[in-house]
């Protein structure tokens, strides 16, 4: 916590690179808000995040009453929310753990309401300069040495990309091999990039890195920027390999602009898709291929079930691999000679 505003004021984990003696000041509440906007907010309700994710890393239980810093942001969870970065006069919703706010406008049957916030105001500096999360972001790095990139992506939320990112750093880290991790879109959360971590990832980064609260309605040209930002970023810092996410599905249309641009695809060395099922790994190879993209290997929530492997496999041609073979590194000798392997199917 901080005392900056006056009192104890929680500090989530977006705002991790914004000094907290830059809180300085209460401003009015804004009428117009932009995504990136820092406010300070009091907890009015607790709903389906009971718990934030503090600056530091540690995960803190919410209260009412309880006031927070807070940045505005949109979000795109399928599972969860549907949310965008404004606000119904002084009253907000709690998009994410990590203390994206904005306003829910859709959310899946099974998800509580969001918790509720009411404004207290913008935050400034000493000099009454309302803060915004993009002014925090990693400056530019030269990029000198570019890393092999294995791209992680899927066919929805929850198809276990993380898991599969987690399992393939485990795998393919070794004393000649430095492996970074890049969360590249999504919304401010520490979970995935601390599971990363914990995999032996180093460095870690995601897009609050680059001074994004969310990527949902990122134009093509910021996260083609972000991704240039952040590779070169985990490269001056020694990774001769990047294992990165690209969150929700193919579907979506960030994810889905990025695998069709040259640009980014260009950047990429190899492909894994993670998904839940037989159809969904048919239905999203396909798309790929019909991107020009070809994956390396299918994973994710799917390799629970030896039918279903069998089942995706049979349809796609492509090897589909547990979490725990990942690990295994048994798919580190197409990555590493690519030329040199044609992978078999699974028994």
């Amino acid at each position: 916590m901080t005392e900056y505003l006056g009192q104890s004021v929680r500090i989530p984990l977006a705002l991790r690179h914004v000094p907290p003696e830059r809180l300085a000041r209460l401003l009015p509440v804004p009428t117009s808000i932009r995504a990136g906007d820092l406010a300070l907010a009091r907890v009015e309700s607790i709903g389906k995040n009971t718990r934030l994710e503090l600056s530091g890393g540690r995960v803190s239980t919410l209260h009412v009453g309880d006031r927070l810093a807070v940045v505005f942001g949109n979000r795109y969870a399928s599972s969860q929310f549907e949310g965008y970065a404004r606000a119904r006069g002084d009253a907000c919703d709690l998009l994410s753990m990590g203390g994206v706010c904005g306003v829910c406008e859709s959310k899946h049957d099974k998800v509580l309401e969001p918790s509720r916030l009411k404004l207290l105001g913008a935050i400034g500096d000493a000099g009454g300069r309302p803060l915004r999360l993009q002014d925090y972001g990693l400056q530019p790095v030269p990029l000198r040495n570019r890393p092999k990139i294995v791209a992680v992506c899927g066919s929805s939320m929850d198809a276990g990309k993380t898991h599969t990112a987690t399992k393939l750093i485990s795998g393919l880290r070794s004393p000649d091999r430095k492996v970074a991790a890049i969360k590249l879109t999504g919304t401010a959360s520490g979970r995935d990039a601390w599971s990363m971590q914990d995999a032996g990832a180093e460095p870690t980064l995601d897009f609050v890195d680059g001074g994004f609260p969310s990527t949902f309605l990122c134009t093509l040209e910021e996260l083609l920027n972000l991704h240039e930002l952040l590779v070169a970023h985990a490269a001056a810092q020694g990774a001769n390999w990047v294992v990165m996410e690209i969150a929700d599905g193919l579907l979506q249309k960030e994810t889905s602009a990025l695998l069709q641009c040259k640009r980014f695809t260009d950047t990429i060395h190899a492909w894994i898709f993670a998904c839940g099922d037989p159809l969904a790994a048919g239905g999203g190879v396909d798309l790929m291929r019909a991107w020009g993209l070809e994956p390396a290997a299918v994973s994710g929530v799917i390799s629970m079930s030896p039918l279903g492997m069998r089942e995706a496999q049979a349809r796609t041609g492509v090897s589909c691999l547990t979490g725990a073979a990942l690990e295994r590194g048994e798919l580190n000798e197409s990555l590493l000679h690519p030329a040199r392997v044609r992978l078999t199917a699974v028994p």
